[in-house]
């Protein structure tokens, strides 16, 4: 287990503005090269390093990172298991899942868990950069590759309609912060609609829908289309089929 000497919590003062980073690795020159990296680009602060799960846990809820680099084959619990208890015990920090090789079930895996970004471990440190200044500022970068495999949108969507779908009638009837039109409106973006086709089906005009989106995302407090779906359908509040030939459209706003 390795920390740095720095003040817990989040940017309190204009010298804290670093955005902080925790990595999980069990292999301690990719840890060092990650640590190099980062710090030579400037703006980001290694708070700490660990090299199992059980470390990490501790570590994360110590230092209360902004971002955390994970490697999804970690001895003991495995990067998808600490993900997702970092993610549980503290929503706000961001999760960059970490893999040797692209995989889609690790991907589909790596959003269950509530990652913000799922990537090989060849990555460009430029873009590994990139990447974790996106994910600080609340960026989800997951979508770009379900959007490249539509199967996996399908399946996503599939089982939090299935989930949805045993609730007791009781819980499904939660309330909703949306009001009719926005619920209308995320039914016509998880059938595959962009926005003009949404104008168009509830004549309206396509700057309402854009307001209307823009609301959506602010009520339910996420950054993209994609995502108030997966939220509504979670939940019971839209239930219809969805065209796997139309997932590419969910992250669209044309």
């Amino acid at each position: 287990m390795k920390e740095v000497a720095t003040a817990k919590g989040r940017h309190t003062s204009t010298h804290q503005q670093l955005i902080r980073v925790l990595i999980i690795d069990d292999h301690p020159l990719f840890r060092q090269g990650i640590r190099w990296s980062l710090e030579g680009a400037g703006g980001m602060e290694v708070v700490g390093e660990a090299e199992n799960g059980q470390e990490a846990i501790k570590l994360a809820e110590r230092l209360l990172p902004d971002v955390v680099l994970v490697d999804i084959n970690l001895p003991g619990l495995n990067g998808l298991e600490v993900a997702r208890v970092i993610k549980r015990r503290d929503p706000r920090i961001g999760m960059i899942v970490l893999s040797v090789y692209e995989d889609d079930e690790q991907l589909f895996q790596a959003i269950k868990v509530g990652a913000a970004a799922y990537s090989s471990k060849d990555v460009h440190p430029r873009d590994l950069v990139a990447m974790i200044r996106a994910v600080a500022h609340g960026q989800y970068l997951i979508n770009e590759s379900v959007l490249a495999k539509p199967h996996i949108a399908t399946r996503v969507l599939h089982q939090f309609r299935e989930l949805a779908a045993t609730e007791d009638e009781r819980t499904s009837a939660l309330f909703a912060p949306l009001t009719s039109r926005e619920i209308e409106i995320l039914d016509c973006i998880a059938r595959g609609l962009s926005n003009k086709e949404i104008a168009g089906e509830l004549s309206i005009s396509g700057q309402t829908v854009k307001n209307h989106i823009t609301s959506i995302l602010s009520k339910l407090q996420v950054n993209d289309r994609t995502m108030a779906v997966i939220y509504a359908i979670q939940r019971g509040w839209i239930k219809m089929g969805y065209d796997s030939g139309h997932a590419h459209a969910l992250g669209s706003d044309s």
